[in-house]
C-alpha cells in the first residue's frame, strides 16, 4: 500500500530533473532588482531579483562574480544571463546567473548575447577555423576610420616594428547607424588586393560605439575572409562578435600592429642567430667532412689497391679449384654409373639371348620331332587328295587320282581298289 507514496526527496530530485533537461531554462535572460544582497566571504554574491509582483532567489558564484566589472547592491536595476535549477535542501527554485549588467544597456546586451550564441552553434567560433597568422607579411590591409588614434597608433607601429611592410587603409566608418555595411563593404574590397594580412578595428568607446562589430553581417564576412584577419575592436577590455570569428583577437589597435608584424630588431637578432648557428654547423659539417676524407686517403685499401685484386685472385682461384673437383667427382660418378649399367644391360641381353636360344632349340626340336618329312625318311608316305591330306579311305572312291609323296619327289596314282578295315 505504501509503495505508490514517495519522499520529499525524491519529489524535489524529480521536479529538479524536469527543470534541468528544459532547454528553455538552460540559457534564459531576466531583468529585475536586487534586494537582499549579499558577497559571501568566497567571494560568491546571493541576492534576491524581484518586480512589481515576482522574486526568485539569484546566486553568482565567485568564477562568474570575479568577472564584473562593478559591484552590485540593493535597488540596482540589472540585466541577468543564467540557467534555471532546484536547490535541493530547500526546494525552491532559483536562478544560478552567469552574467549582470546594469540595466539601460540591456538591449543591446541581450542582442549581443543571443548572436553570440547563435554563431557559436554554428562554429563560427570554432578554432579549427581560426587561420596563422603569417610570419613576415609583406603587405597590409586595414580597415578603420581614416582619421582618429586607431589608425595613427596602427601605421605607427607598423613602420616602427617593421618597416618593409606595405599598408593599404581602407578607411570605413567604425560607429553609427551605416557604419557596419561601409565596414562589410571595405571588408570584401579589401579582398581584391593581394594582401597577406587583414586588420579590422578601431579605438575605444561605450558599447553604442562599437555596436557595428556587434553587426551579423560584420561577424560573417569576417569569418569567410580569404586572407587571415585580426580584429582590434576598443580597449583590452572590450570584447565585440569580430573578436570571436576572427582569426587573432588583438587587446588594442597598438596590439593588433604587434601582432601583425615582427620587430625588425628582434628579426635581427634573430637572423644573426642562425646566422651564427648556420656557420657553426656548416664548420662542424666540414671537420666532419674532412675527417670522413682523410680516413679514407689514409684507408689501407686506397694505399694498397693491388690487396684488393691479390684478395679476389686468390678467392678466384679457390673457387676454380673447387669447381674442378666438383666437375671431375662428377663426371666420375656418372662414369661408374654408366660402366655399372653397361655391364648390368649386356648381362640382361646375354641372358635373354640364352634364353632365347635355348626356347628356340626347344621349339625346333619339337619341330623336328613334329616334322612330317622325317616320317618319310623312315619310309612312310603322305597321300592327298586335291591337295588335301587323306586320313581315311572314306574320302576316296575307286578311279579318283590321288598324290603320294615321298621323300624325293610325288606320285600320281589312280584308286583301283579300296580297302576298309574292319
Amino acid at each position: 500500500m505504501q509503495e505508490k507514496y514517495i519522499t520529499v526527496a525524491q519529489l524535489t530530485r524529480y521536479i529538479k530533473f524536469k527543470i534541468d533537461n528544459d532547454q528553455h531554462l538552460n540559457h534564459i535572460f531576466l531583468k529585475g532588482e536586487i534586494s537582499n544582497f549579499k558577497a559571501h566571504t568566497r567571494g560568491h554574491y546571493y541576492f534576491t531579483l524581484k518586480d512589481e509582483t515576482s522574486r526568485i532567489n539569484a546566486v553568482m558564484f565567485a568564477s562568474s562574480a570575479s568577472k564584473l566589472k562593478f559591484m552590485p547592491e540593493d535597488g540596482m536595476r540589472v540585466l541577468i544571463t543564467g540557467r534555471i535549477s532546484v536547490y535541493e535542501a530547500t526546494g525552491g527554485y532559483q536562478i544560478y546567473v552567469e552574467d549582470l549588467v546594469e540595466d539601460g544597456i540591456g538591449n543591446l546586451y541581450i542582442q549581443y548575447e543571443k548572436l553570440k550564441r547563435k554563431l557559436e552553434l554554428e562554429g563560427l567560433f570554432d578554432p579549427s577555423h581560426k587561420r596563422k597568422i603569417p610570419r613576415f607579411p609583406s603587405k597590409i590591409g586595414i580597415v578603420t576610420a581614416p582619421t582618429g588614434a586607431a589608425i595613427r597608433d596602427i601605421l605607427s607601429t607598423l613602420k616602427r616594428r617593421w618597416p618593409i611592410a606595405e599598408a593599404i587603409l581602407f578607411p570605413s566608418l567604425v560607429q553609427g547607424a551605416s557604419a557596419a555595411s561601409e565596414i562589410v563593404r571595405q571588408i570584401e574590397k579589401a579582398q581584391e588586393f593581394d594582401i597577406d594580412l587583414l586588420i579590422v578595428g578601431r579605438g575605444g568607446g561605450s558599447i553604442e560605439d562599437m555596436w557595428c562589430f556587434n553587426d551579423e553581417e560584420v561577424a560573417r564576412v569576417i569569418y569567410n575572409c580569404k586572407v587571415p584577419t585580426i580584429s582590434a575592436v576598443g580597449h583590452e577590455i572590450d570584447f565585440t562578435i569580430a573578436d570571436f570569428v576572427a582569426d587573432l583577437r588583438a587587446p588594442t589597435p597598438t596590439g593588433a600592429a604587434e601582432m601583425a608584424v615582427p620587430n625588425v630588431s628582434d628579426f635581427n637578432n634573430y637572423f644573426n642567430q642562425m646566422k651564427l648557428r648556420l656557420m657553426q654547423n656548416m664548420s662542424y659539417k666540414m671537420d666532419t667532412y674532412y675527417k670522413k676524407l682523410d680516413k679514407i686517403q689514409n684507408s689501407y685499401i686506397l694505399k694498397n689497391p693491388i690487396a684488393i685484386y691479390e684478395v679476389k685472385e686468390q678467392k678466384f682461384d679457390a673457387l676454380f679449384e673447387k669447381m674442378n673437383f666438383i666437375m671431375t667427382t662428377k663426371i666420375q660418378n656418372y662414369q661408374n654409373t654408366y660402366e655399372f649399367l653397361f655391364h648390368n644391360l649386356n648381362s640382361l641381353i646375354q641372358n635373354q639371348l640364352e634364353k632365347l636360344t635355348t626356347r628356340y632349340l626347344n621349339t625346333l626340336n619339337k619341330l623336328e620331332i613334329l616334322n612330317p618329312l622325317l616320317t618319310i625318311k623312315r619310309g612312310y608316305s603322305i597321300v592327298k587328295k586335291n591337295n588335301q591330306v587323306l586320313t581315311s579311305v572314306k574320302r576316296i572312291k575307286k578311279d579318283d587320282t590321288i598324290t603320294i609323296n615321298v621323300t624325293d619327289g610325288e606320285i600320281d596314282a589312280v584308286v583301283l581298289n579300296i580297302k576298309e578295315e574292319i
